[in-house]
């Protein structure tokens, strides 16, 4: 586009210059121009300035445009967070969440460590009631348990 716009001065400088050369070429050959070549050349300049009149305003316009758009694009970034901003609230989600981790590991740590204990003195109570049973068990013969049973029950 800048481009365009640095072409438009150089333009109107050769067109001076044709403008120029025609003036001074019809001069030298004859030492006027006619009136119907003054009105041709009159009429030609007044075309290229309304043309080149017609450029400038369109390209007033471009810019004004092109420079809406880049303040709504700066806009638009001034409200999108930074990298630092972004890296800042993702470590301290992180931290969160890791001690949220750590907090619920200790507790079921705990856990194990409670429901290990209670194991161990289910075990424990488990053995001497076996060992209870296997004790009453030698004291008392099968046959004894047999005949008491027989002795207890009333004769019909």
């Amino acid at each position: 586009m800048s481009r365009a716009i640095s072409y438009v001065p150089r333009l109107a400088i050769f067109a001076a210059g044709i403008v120029a050369g025609v003036l001074t070429s019809s001069r030298g050959g004859r030492g006027a121009i006619g009136p119907a070549a003054e009105r041709d050349l009159k009429r030609s300049m007044a075309d290229l300035e309304s043309r080149l009149e017609a450029h400038e305003s369109a390209d007033v316009t471009r810019f004004a445009q092109v420079e809406t758009r880049l303040d709504e694009h700066a806009a638009k970034l001034a409200d999108i967070p930074s990298t630092t901003q972004i890296v800042a609230a993702l470590e301290q989600l992180l931290s969160k969440t890791m001690t949220s981790l750590d907090e619920r590991l200790t507790t079921q740590a705990h856990s194990i460590e409670a429901l290990k204990t209670t194991v161990t003195q289910t075990d424990g109570l488990l053995e001497r009631v076996l060992e209870s049973l296997d004790s009453l068990q030698t004291y008392t013969d099968p046959a004894e348990l047999v005949g008491n049973s027989a002795a207890r029950r009333p004769t019909v």
